[in-house]
């Protein structure tokens, strides 16, 4: 056995014992010990110097017999009859023999004759160009680049994530139930009115005007009860990709519970409350609408009008698509040639119009602005987002399987719909 196999052997061996000490605590379904991690480290280390050893070994044996291939090719011809510089070192870097090529060529076999039998030491040469084909280059795998080995840089770059907005604006609480109620006033007549004072301590009568008597008001409220759901999102994966590649897991939790935040996005603003989807803001009755009126500025502003006069609340934020905001911020004066109304492409901090931040969303479609006191939209976490792996899921145990599930449970509601205001921003 030559040397080259024995050590992509011994390779194979180092590393198939790494395997063997990972896969043993993957079938106890428990963490490596820390002598079973030193061992791993250890034969992982020692396969890669044992492969690096093979590399090196390979190498010169592909040096040898290319050197062997010149020697061959130049047949009689000794390398001291050669005194052009770089003749027999460059045919090393090269696929076929460069020097044999060159040699054998008409051009150098015509310049020879010219001197006899040899090209005195210090004689001025010059040759018709000599065509060489078949180089080594690293391009394709049948060449140099059989030899290249990819260096992994370590980034995984994902598709990238749409920023989320909404949670930051709206009441936050936590709930232990599977039901959440609360109880919001329908209706309120103000009858409050200056009082005279009594004239008399009898009761009125058709004759008798008594005064003293307060007018009595009169409010209605509704028990609302909100349920808890459940938002969920699972993968498989092997037990082996696992225990391999550690950071496989990390990407794997957090593009779950990245998929969960932005679900859970869409659901609270547009959820329909059908089934199990939960009722979002823009699909709750009772809030307030807003036609589109002149532009987007002027619809924007009417609505703010209607959530502090019917609403009876002031405004903290006004949501947008990506769409409508760049109309907002490429607005100006007297058509394209004016001015930015706005403070413009080099203005720094947050957007704001008519004095509310700006919530830019891609949850919400484009023409269409949600202006309202957002505190009055409330989502209670039952269990906020957990990790689970489990190889329970159908064949998975016997076929070395997982499934990793990520899940939260919430529940959402609006207490005041008429603290919201759906505007058009579109004609």
């Amino acid at each position: 056995m030559d040397k080259l196999t024995m050590l992509k052997d011994a390779a194979a061996k180092a590393a198939q014992d790494a395997q063997d000490i990972a896969q043993k605590a993957v079938d106890e379904r428990r963490d490596l010990t820390d002598a079973e991690q030193n061992d791993y480290k250890a034969s992982m280390a020692k396969a890669a110097e044992l492969l690096e050893q093979a590399k090196a070994v390979k190498k010169d044996n592909d040096l040898l017999a290319e050197v062997k291939a010149f020697a061959s090719e130049l047949g009689g011809v000794k390398t001291e009859d050669i005194d052009l510089t770089g003749t027999v070192s460059n045919t090393l870097s090269q696929r076929e023999n460069i020097g044999a090529t060159f040699v054998k060529s008409d051009a150098y076999q015509a310049l020879i004759k010219t001197f006899g039998s040899r090209i005195p030491e210090r004689a001025q040469i010059q040759t018709p160009p000599v065509a060489v084909k078949s180089l080594f280059t690293g391009a394709g795998d049948t060449s140099a680049g059989a030899f290249v080995v990819p260096e992994d840089s370590g980034i995984i770059e994902m598709l990238g994530r749409r920023p989320l907005t909404l949670r930051d604006v709206i009441s936050r609480r936590r709930t232990s139930s599977d039901v959440v109620e609360y109880v919001r006033q329908t209706a309120h007549t103000n009858a409050a009115a200056p009082v005279p004072e009594a004239t008399t301590a009898e009761a009125p009568t058709a004759d008798i005007v008594a005064g003293g008597y307060k007018p009595e008001g009169s409010w209605a409220f509704e028990r609302v009860s909100t349920a808890v759901k459940t938002i969920a999102e699972w993968v498989p994966a092997t037990n082996r990709a696992l225990a391999d590649a550690k950071q496989l897991e990390d990407l794997i939790n957090a593009e779950l519970a990245a998929d969960l935040a932005e679900t859970e996005e869409t659901q609270m603003l547009s959820g329909d409350g059908a089934g199990e989807n939960l009722t979002g803001i823009l699909s709750t009755s009772g809030i307030q609408q807003q036609a589109y009126d002149t532009d987007i500025f002027t619809s924007v502003r009417r609505a703010i009008t209607k959530a502090r006069t019917v609403g009876r609340v002031a405004p903290n934020a006004i949501m947008l698509s990506p769409v409508d905001v760049e109309t907002i911020d490429l607005a100006r004066e007297n058509g394209s040639t004016g001015k930015f109304l706005g403070a413009g492409p080099f203005a720094m901090g947050p957007r704001t119009l008519w004095g509310l931040p700006i919530l830019e969303s891609e949850a919400i479609a484009e023409g269409t602005g949600l202006v309202g006191d957002f505190t009055k939209a409330v989502l209670w976490d039952r269990e906020q987002t957990t990790i689970a792996v489990s190889n329970s899921h159908a064949d998975f145990f016997i076929r070395n399987l997982v499934a990793i599930l990520a899940e939260e449970r919430l529940a959402f509601g609006v207490t005041r719909p008429a603290a919201f205001v759906r505007t058009a921003v579109q004609a």
